[in-house]
């Protein structure tokens, strides 16, 4: 569905792909801030009285927990709905991308791929912080809509033939290093932390 917004896409239903792009990146990326924020806060009753220290290597276990789940192939639990294809076209483009924006930023309001938007959800809760909850959430955001600019140079039937296929084959080596980033990262954190 979300890679049906291109530029070639939004001429053909009349819509400006800039607008559109800008709608989700806005909806993902202030929805997001505000699920962290109340996260943040939330985590404060909980975490607040943790050392930075305890914090951090808490972050990282939780980083490199997620990483370990999406490198082993653990099925990530959640729900399995995508955001209603049917408004596009029914709709002008800043107002579905702007919804959809939404619904990808709250985290788990749709299919969930990846045991890294647990481990998000989580950062954001034991960061204890409104601010740093919607730090972690604005960026966690701002990142969901990395695909919709991805597919940016895609004005004609060739390139979207050929965005699809590199799409394709970049898939299996994206999902291996997604999984073991993390874990690389996690435990270089914890063992800079605890130096």
């Amino acid at each position: 569905m979300l890679s049906s917004i291109h530029p070639l896409g939004e001429r053909t239903r009349n819509n400006k792909w800039a607008l559109t792009v800008a709608g989700f990146t806005v909806g993902s990326t202030v929805t997001a801030a505000l699920v962290g924020a109340g996260l943040g806060w939330l985590g404060g009753f909980t975490f607040g009285n943790m050392s930075e220290t305890v914090t951090l290597v808490s972050m990282a276990v939780i980083v490199a927990l997620a990483g370990l789940l999406d490198a082993s192939g653990v099925t990530v639990p959640g729900p399995r709905r995508q955001v209603n294809e049917h408004w596009i076209g029914a709709y002008r483009g800043w107002v579905y991308g702007g919804a959809f924006g939404v619904q990808l930023g709250a985290g788990v309001a749709t299919f969930v791929v990846t045991w890294g938007v647990y481990a998000t959800l989580a950062l954001e809760l034991v960061s204890a912080s409104p601010v740093s909850g919607a730090l972690i959430g604005s960026v966690f955001g701002a990142g969901r809509s990395i695909g919709l600019f991805l597919a940016g140079r895609v004005d004609r039937a060739s390139r979207l033939s050929a965005f699809h296929g590199r799409m394709a084959t970049l898939g299996p080596p994206v999902r291996v290093f997604a999984g073991y980033a993390p874990v690389v990262l996690g435990c270089l954190a914890v063992g800079v932390v605890l130096l």
